[in-house]
């Protein structure tokens, strides 16, 4: 399996390659939201987790209709202006630009090239990825960042795969020229780990959800590896 990730990666990195212009927010470490999961309304819990030292959050409610997307995300930039936090959407660059939030992330197979046009240069572009084509992908159509998934088996999608693991992680990250954010089971116990792998950052969803406390415990496992440090509460 090494060998032939190395072999797939080879092609990453050379000329052509679209550089990502944003810089992503600090500590990386995006929650991605999932109402049937969530302790609490979603604003009331974006909230907490603002408090608590969270400055990335991405809307995922797809089976809302749009309109509810819409005013969900518009309702989740409100509550992170004061904290200075970034509120994303996943997957649709319109919608971002309706709900005024700072970007999109995409599935596997979008068009991170499309969504820049739309959303400009100084937007946050994402793109999901499983393996290395979906990251040379992603960098080579000018995505800020990808996430690369599953690391670990996921409680919130059972089954999913098949799993990376801490080397796969570290044979992809460290060929992608674009910062690489793990995702898949990632928990506060293992998100240094990952950074330690190579990754730049980790994307949680189930845990951020139940538990808003949770934060602190992912930056604490992640400043052990990077050094970051709790951004100064301002409210």
């Amino acid at each position: 399996m090494r060998s032939g990730l190395r072999r797939c990666l080879r092609g990453i990195g050379r000329a052509g390659i679209v550089h990502a212009m944003t810089t992503l927010p600090t500590p990386s470490l995006l929650a991605i939201t999932d109402r049937s999961q969530a302790a609490l309304p979603l604003p009331e819990l974006a909230e907490r987790l603002f408090a608590a030292g969270l400055r990335w959050l991405s809307l995922r409610e797809k089976d809302l209709p749009r309109e509810e997307q819409r005013d969900l995300a518009r309702a989740l930039v409100e509550r992170a202006r004061p904290w200075g936090a970034v509120v994303t959407v996943h997957g649709d660059p319109a919608l971002a630009i309706e709900a005024g939030a700072a970007g999109v992330h995409l599935a596997d197979g979008g068009d991170p090239a499309d969504a820049r046009r739309l959303l400009g240069l100084g937007a946050l572009v994402g793109l999901s990825a499983h393996g290395p084509d979906g990251l040379r992908r992603a960098a080579e159509e000018g995505a800020d960042y990808a996430t690369l998934s599953p690391v670990f088996p996921s409680s919130s999608k059972p089954g999913y795969g098949p799993v990376l693991g801490p080397e796969g992680l570290r044979l992809l990250a460290r060929g992608t020229p674009i910062p690489v954010l793990a995702l898949g089971g990632v928990g506060a116990e293992t998100a240094g780990a990952c950074l330690d792998a190579g990754a730049a950052g980790v994307a949680v969803m189930g845990e951020m959800m139940r538990d808003p406390d949770s934060v602190a415990r992912f930056v604490k496992s992640m400043a052990r590896e990077s050094g970051i440090k709790m951004p100064i509460r301002t409210g």
